[in-house]
């Protein structure tokens, strides 16, 4: 199966309370515990990748192993670029492939983020890329990228179908309580802003930074109206202990070794977060 755009993906998700699991990469092991898990689960998924991914692993490489699991496991997949600020970035990843991009301005004030974005849709739209937008600032570290908490801001309903209106996006991440990376305490989501956007604007929304998010808080963020759910922090975490307590054998030097231990790590929490997003078996709706 080629690549898929994860518009299609996510609108059967939000019109069946479900939402489609999107997990960020970094190499090859992670992308195959991404794809073994979707396949042995039937559940189509998202796979991501960060602009420091790009720099790291190299986009030539990513595409073409994304591109290969799809047709070799035969699951939906769709590839994103997650949280980038560069448009000619943002253009080679559609020229390698890329079906679904978003172009991060919340750094911005209103109206340039809204002119960025607009440049983007209209670029994208036209090849059939689906494109993620950001209204609100979500706290914490994402790739190179840092938000104090102290300048994370809530997204307004009122300014999020306004942002949605005048931009054109696919589908739309907001602010509501999560912050990228682990928390030093439980999060507080808070619901009716989700329920109170998704009643004002008409396409999917995504939720950052989930990874530490209790379980039942995600379902009810689902319940709510969050139709993607962006998993890197709680894949990383496992991956590092798996390759720490395999090293700690110092016979083993390998790397088939400690990174086979690593996949079987990411895989197992993967398998978790789709069940978790309810979208097990829901690959045979596509």
């Amino acid at each position: 199966m080629a690549l898929v755009s994860s518009y299609q993906l996510l609108k059967k998700a939000s019109q069946q309370k479900k939402a489609i699991p999107a997990f960020n990469i970094h190499n090859l092991e992670t992308i195959q515990a991404v794809v073994e898990a979707a396949k042995e689960l039937n559940s189509p998924v998202i796979i991501q990748t960060t602009p420091g991914t790009l720099k790291h692993a190299g986009i030539e490489y990513v595409s073409a192993i994304v591109k290969e699991a799809a047709i070799q496991y035969n699951i939906p997949i769709a590839l994103h670029m997650d949280h980038c600020p560069s448009f000619d970035t943002i253009v080679n990843c559609i020229k390698y492939g890329y079906t679904s991009v978003m172009i991060d301005g919340a750094h911005l004030d209103y109206d340039e983020n809204v002119e960025l974005v607009k440049s983007v849709v209209k670029m994208a739209q036209a090849v059939g890329v689906q494109v993620e937008g950001e209204i609100g600032k979500i706290g914490g570290v994402e790739d190179d990228m840092y938000v104090h908490e102290a300048d994370a801001a809530f997204t307004i309903p009122e300014e999020a179908k306004t942002f949605v209106e005048d931009t054109g996006i696919d589908s739309l991440a907001v602010a509501i309580g999560t912050a990228h990376g682990m928390y030093k305490g439980e999060p507080q989501l808070d619901f009716p802003r989700i329920e109170a956007i998704n009643e004002l604007v008409d396409v999917p929304l995504v939720l950052h930074g989930a990874s530490g998010v209790p379980d039942e808080s995600v379902k009810k963020a689902i319940h709510h109206g969050m139709a993607k759910i962006n998993i890197a922090t709680e894949l990383k975490n496992p991956m590092a202990e798996a390759i720490k307590d395999t090293l700690s054998d110092p016979s083993i030097n390998d790397p088939r070794k400690y990174m086979g231990a690593a996949r079987e790590a990411v895989k197992a929490v993967v398998k978790d977060k789709i069940r978790l997003c309810g979208t097990e078996g829901f690959a045979s709706e596509f």
